[in-house]
């Protein structure tokens, strides 16, 4: 059995490119933007840099990125109610 190195950068840094490209042809071809809503809940650092993180990455390919932070103590009827808005495309 031969041994494969998986470079995983290059990998990833490829697939971020297909998907680049792909938002620029929905956007010449439909007039379309795809983005990426998250919602946080509460203030966790380690949650708080991985929402960054996605916010960067959905940017550079080009896509709308939309951020919700909610208090910890939000209510549950809050919180599924701007997820059911999220889900009906309401983003902002």
């Amino acid at each position: 059995m031969t041994a494969w190195i998986i470079d995983g950068k290059v990998i990833a840094a490829e697939l971020r490119g297909q998907v680049a490209d792909e938002v620029a042809r929905l956007g010449r071809e439909h007039g379309l933007t795809p983005g990426l809503a998250v919602v946080l809940v509460g203030n966790d650092p380690a949650s708080e840099v991985y929402v960054r993180s996605k916010h960067k990455q959905t940017q550079a390919a080009g896509m709308a990125s939309f951020e919700h932070r909610l208090p910890a103590d939000v209510a549950q009827a809050d919180l599924l109610a701007l997820i059911a808005q999220l889900k009906d495309g309401a983003y902002v």
